[in-house]
């Protein structure tokens, strides 16, 4: 039996959205560019991985032009509250706290990023307290 086609970005899929953000609306010329700064790439293989990112939703294209120019469909932000969501429920059973104790476990936490984590949590403890 055939597994179902993931609409969730692999790897390099995630690295081309990761340019589109930073970089807004491109063409394939502009992404391959971005890419070969990192790693040997073919243009072809770009414009290949582009238009199954286009199939899957991950990417928008606007045809007008002759270069055809594409745009992350999500932005950043809510890409990533997605994914750590979807991940979360799978491999943590939707637990917040075992996700972050692994998270912290795995690679720690800095006292600037401790110290916003723990502001996070006494806003999130006010949110709480005044939805009562």
């Amino acid at each position: 039996m055939a597994r179902p086609k993931s609409t969730e970005p692999t790897e390099r899929e995630f690295v081309i959205l990761e340019i589109l953000w930073q970089r807004g609306p491109s063409t394939v010329r502009d992404v391959y560019e971005a890419l070969s700064e990192y790693e040997k790439v073919g243009r072809t293989s770009v414009l290949k991985m582009m238009q199954i990112m286009f199939e899957k939703g991950l990417v928008k294209r606007d045809e007008s032009e002759f270069s055809h120019i594409y745009t992350a469909v999500q932005e950043q932000e809510e890409m990533q509250t997605q994914m750590v969501g979807r991940f979360m429920e799978k491999v943590f059973g939707g637990s917040a706290l075992s996700l972050m104790t692994r998270a912290l476990a795995a690679k720690g936490a800095s006292k600037k990023d401790s110290e916003k984590i723990q502001k996070l949590l006494e806003e999130m403890e006010k949110d709480h307290d005044s939805s009562k």
